[in-house]
């Protein structure tokens, strides 16, 4: 996997970086080892700084998001932690415990690279904002509520509201630190963007702690002080305690493989949303977008890597890749810098480690909790319409402090679901419902055609549908279409708006169909999306599921106006009309000419010309020059408007009796559409310049021509804004 050219700013936001993550992780991995008793606390800050290393060297190799900074985490340190406690609680051992941390922390890595292989990557993205709001509060809680006695100074076995509730157990001199500590958290924002808050507030705390040792001398002796985070256990060094980790691997049960897999799970899921959350908004800053299955690879990787030699897990981190990208990062050198540099600073200040406060730390993290937590999910109390949103974020909360975080995103994903269907339940999936007497096809028809079809009309009714169509709605789409069934003998149901279909509607709509057979009606569907969301097409999903057969009586459409010029033909045959569409009209016949004298229409005739086309064939296309007014004696033209050189647009499709070109013929400007021989055709063709020649020796057929002209004009815009009237509503 070839890397990009590193570039001057990557190593100074990389240095940054590693300043924000390095003391938060030493905070998290006090957490975590905390638990196993204060004696293992310098142990836990030494593998927060190794998983900074491992997973600055690792992840942005494999991964391959520019700027992106992966470091240990606050969802780690709180799953790890509650782990470690649970794990010592039910009575295991400080050397299994220590086994089954980096055991965690390794399956954990393995199921994200397995979340990747499947392309999950996608999936987690979308976990509802509630859910991701909620978790994070309630880590933020989590810490919060882990670090409250250790800032008071109680004893490791102390509890939250235990340690409120005793005041006799705090320690002064933990409060001052952690004051101070949290003191330099918020102002050093204020002073200066150059160093980082996290390691100005750390100083603070380790300036405050040799401080008060002038008053305390007991603060400056290291044995048994647990005011700092103190030697390794044993008295042996790091390297000799990871090898008897892995040493008594052979003794590991079965049942306690089975005690990690789901805190696995939920770490695996918790890293991976927190990486992509980042990736995301990194995305949104740079203008770039991230590969998510294969960084999912990489973070799998390097949490692989980092629990080998003893390090916690972690993620893509928020702080950490802003200062990153702040700091002139560009490429994914930056991350490697940042772990390189880690490394550094542990081996030339691995021994200083031994004298950080423990409620320094405590304080860095209870800072960290508080940011961590969603104030501004607040203002959906303000709002009717989210209160149930604020429920949603509340119920992840309250399960994340009482049962587990895998647990509270499981609560949320649900409850998310159940508000999404309640929503889509309450909305209406009829967006709108017009009779076929109210809206026609673009097929032109005669004025004596129109009367029939808008007295016939009320039998057809065009249905637009929206939304989803699934068991939740199934029941409402029922209601829509009952009393169209009892009246309609058409229901055409326009599909366009349809998100996705289950198989609950598909059976409701056969059940539709049956009653509609039983009187003799059809159902239609027209503009049946071929790709949903989903990626089902859905009249292929119609045909799996039977609901479409030759034999029975549902028609699939393209377009709406396909399915309208079908049941206008049936309406119109149906009221005895016969359209005669093989017979050829004589003048006397079109509507324009009816009631003229015998012998003026024969002089009207002797001057036009007649034209025959073949279905297919082009009469005029757009930008010809021309004046003709044509009538059809037989056959249909369609007038289209094209687009580009494959794609046009139909505007119109007129039949026998029916005159199209009138505009030319009126105002002899060029052409502004296509027209073309629908099927065979004949024509009258009258020019502008030979009837005014006639007009001069018949002033009355003329007049006649142009009223009618007029006449039939009018009624179609009369026609059409009642159409769009309709439509608006």
């Amino acid at each position: 996997m070839k890397l990009p050219k590193p570039e001057a700013g990557d190593f100074w936001g990389g240095l940054a970086a590693m300043l924000v993550a390095l003391p938060s992780a030493i905070a998290f991995g006090v957490i975590i080892y905390s638990p196993l008793g204060t004696s293992y606390a310098a142990q836990g800050a030494l593998a927060g700084i190794l998983g900074v290393t491992a997973l600055g060297l690792i992840a942005p190799t494999l991964g391959g998001t520019n700027r992106l900074i992966t470091a240990p985490c606050a969802p780690a340190a709180a799953v790890m932690s509650a782990f470690a406690l649970e794990f010592m609680h039910g009575g295991g051992s400080v050397e299994s415990a220590l086994l089954m941390i980096s055991m965690l922390g390794l399956l954990a890595g393995l199921l994200q690279i397995l979340f990747g292989t499947m392309r999950l990557g996608q999936l987690i993205e979308y976990m509802p904002y509630t859910v991701v709001s909620g978790y994070l509060s309630g880590v933020g809680l989590y810490i919060i509520a882990g670090q409250v006695p250790k800032f008071l100074g109680a004893s490791k076995d102390v509890h939250f509201w235990e340690s409120l509730a005793s005041p006799e157990l705090w320690k002064w001199q933990s409060m001052v630190i952690g004051a101070v500590t949290i003191g330099a958290m918020l102002i050093a924002p204020k002073i200066t963007r150059v160093v980082p808050a996290a390691i100005l507030a750390l100083l603070a705390g380790v300036l405050a702690y040799f401080g008060l040792g002038f008053i305390d001398p007991a603060l400056l002796t290291l044995e048994g002080n647990p005011f700092v985070v103190g030697t390794f256990s044993g008295g042996g060094n790091f390297s000799d305690a990871m090898t008897g980790r892995w040493h008594i691997m052979g003794d590991v049960s079965f049942d306690q493989v089975k005690h990690i897999l789901v805190p696995a799970l939920t770490l695996a899921i918790l890293l991976s949303i927190d990486t992509l959350k980042t990736c995301v908004v990194l995305d949104a800053l740079t203008r770039s977008r991230h590969k998510s299955n294969r960084e999912l690879i990489g973070q799998g990787c390097g949490n692989i890597a980092s629990a080998v030699i003893g390090g916690i897990p972690g993620a893509g981190t928020m702080g950490a890749t802003l200062v990153n990208m702040s700091s002139g990062a560009v490429t994914r050198y930056s991350g490697i810098y940042e772990g390189v540099l880690a490394l550094i600073a542990f081996l030339i200040l691995g021994s200083l480690i031994s004298w950080v406060p423990v409620s320094a730390l405590a304080a860095i993290l209870i800072v960290i909790g508080v940011r961590m937590i969603d104030r501004h999910s607040f203002q959906f109390l303000k709002q009717r319409d989210t209160i149930l949103d604020f429920a949603v974020i509340a119920a992840v909360v309250a399960t994340a402090l009482t049962v587990s975080l895998i647990a509270a995103s499981g609560v949320g994903i649900v409850l998310a679901v159940l508000l999404f269907m309640r929503e889509q339940i309450g909305g209406t999936i009829v967006r709108r419902k017009v009779p076929c007497s109210q809206i026609f096809s673009k097929h032109v028809r005669t004025l004596d055609e129109m009367a029939i079809l808008v007295e016939r009309g009320e039998r057809g009714v065009v249905i637009e549908l929206q939304g989803s169509l699934f068991f939740g709605t199934a029941n409402q789409l029922y209601k829509a279409l009952e009393p169209e069934i009892k009246t309609r003998d058409y229901i055409i149901l326009d599909m366009r708006r349809v998100q996705s279909v289950d198989v609950t509607a598909v059976h409701m709509l056969d059940q539709i169909k049956v009653m509609l057979a039983e009187r003799n009606g059809y159902l239609i569907f027209s503009h049946l999306p071929q790709s949903l969301p989903s990626g089902r097409d859905m009249q292929k999903y119609f045909d799996q599921v039977g609901l479409v057969r030759p034999e029975s009586p549902v028609r699939v459409v393209g377009e709406l106006d396909a399915a309208l010029e079908w049941v206008e033909n049936r309406n119109l045959k149906a009221a005895v009309y016969t359209p005669g569409e093989h017979k050829t009209l004589e003048l006397a016949e079109f509507e324009l000419f009816k009631g003229r004298k015998t012998e003026t229409l024969a002089a009207l005739e002797s001057s036009m010309e007649k034209r025959s086309y073949k279905a297919g064939e082009k009469i005029f296309q757009r930008g010809d020059t021309g004046d003709e007014i044509y009538l059809i004696r037989s056959g249909a033209v369609r007038i289209v408007l094209p687009l580009s050189d494959r794609q046009t647009h139909h505007l119109g499709t007129f039949g026998r009796g029916s005159f199209f070109g009138e505009m030319a013929f009126l105002d002899g400007d060029v052409r502004s559409a296509n027209a073309v021989a629908f099927s065979n055709t004949e024509l009258y063709v009258l020019s502008r310049k030979v009837f005014d020649t006639v007009a001069e020796n018949h002033k009355m057929l003329a007049l006649g021509l142009m009223t009618g002209l007029a006449r039939v004009i009018a009624s179609r815009l009369r026609y059409t804004n009642a159409e769009l009237r309709v439509l608006e509503l």
